[in-house]
């Protein structure tokens, strides 16, 4: 097994607190290859058949939602090691209910449906990681649907920068995502972020250079993501 393809599976949620030869020993004799996608390739659009279970080796795939009128929001992002979209794998209907897209070149490991209950029959630690998964999957939308369409364009920003920081330790820290991508996150308008950063930014709650960020009064940003 090609050494990129195993530390993917080592970071795969299936396999939280499995050792490596049990990782090796579920893989052995499965068929799987290895596909490339570009930047900016559409992995799946919104009604097409769900055919193959994929963990991504390299890069990352975005869930995209779009309006009619063009509004759009980012709601999960996959990153190294996970399971595309495990929830509609085994999905009565076997279709993708939305638009995936791949953000950065990626590599994915890819079997059949067939051969990943195969993988999962031979460890139950395997499928109770699988069920696990499954319920956050749950609470990390909900999560998401609410931040999108319960709160407020600062509210959204707020909570946010606070995430951000609270992800790094630090109050002082770099954005690993363009204006855009922020935007999308929470289906607001890219000048509608603009606008709140260089409001705190006047309001003394932040420092703002770039796409470094100082948070200033953590107090008065948690009162306006009313946390």
């Amino acid at each position: 097994m090609e050494k990129d393809v195993f530390r993917a599976l080592q970071s795969c949620p299936l396999y939280e607190n499995i050792s490596d030869e049990d990782i090796l020993r579920s893989m052995k004799d499965i068929p799987y290859e290895l596909v490339q996608y570009p930047k900016k390739a559409i992995y799946k659009k919104t009604g097409q058949p769900i055919e193959f279970a994929d963990i991504i080796v390299s890069g990352e795939v975005k869930i995209k939602l779009e309006s009619k009128t063009g509004k759009r929001a980012t709601v999960i992002s996959y990153g190294i090691g996970r399971i595309v979209a495990p929830s509609v794998i085994f999905s009565k209907s076997g279709i993708f209910p939305v638009t995936l897209e791949v953000s950065k070149p990626t590599t994915f490991l890819r079997m059949t449906p067939e051969s990943l209950l195969k993988v999962m029959s031979r460890n139950k630690k395997i499928q109770q990681n699988f069920i696990r998964r499954l319920s956050s999957i749950c609470y990390e939308l909900i999560d998401t649907l609410n931040l999108i369409t319960l709160h407020t364009v600062r509210e959204k920003v707020a909570i946010f920068l606070l995430n951000e920081s609270n992800r790094r330790n630090a109050d002082s820290f770099t954005l690993d995502k363009s204006r855009q991508e922020i935007a999308d996150l929470f289906a607001i308008q890219k000048f509608s972020l603009q606008r709140s950063l260089s409001e705190f930014a006047d309001e003394g709650i932040i420092q703002v250079n770039g796409k470094s960020i100082t948070i200033l009064n953590r107090k008065r940003l948690s009162s306006i993501a009313n946390l």
